[in-house]
């Protein structure tokens, strides 16, 4: 199973320097745990210490932001593609 995974710029030193990568799991979390594997050290900046996301990280499976799946439950596939988005709070006043 190869699912496409986008990795944002602020977490691109753990994979490399690589944009894009690829990982094999059926869930959001067990691709988490695959990412892990492969790049050691980004399970910690996408979850916090009970191993859940973070609140200021989204993950979306197919442009689908999965808090409003199933969370890390949430069911992916062969040829899925799936992005960690930072959350960027801010702006004018």
């Amino acid at each position: 199973m190869s699912i496409k995974v986008r990795i944002p710029q602020p977490l691109q030193k753990l994979t490399r320097g690589q944009e894009e990568v690829e990982a094999a799991a059926s869930d959001v979390k067990g691709l988490i745990d695959d990412l892990e594997k492969n790049f050691p050290g980004i399970k910690d900046r996408i979850c916090d210490g009970q191993g859940k996301l973070r609140r200021f990280i989204n993950i979306y499976v197919n442009e689908e932001d999965v808090r409003f799946q199933q969370g890390d439950a949430t069911t992916i596939k062969d040829g899925d593609e799936v992005s960690i988005v930072p959350a960027i709070a801010g702006g004018a006043q």
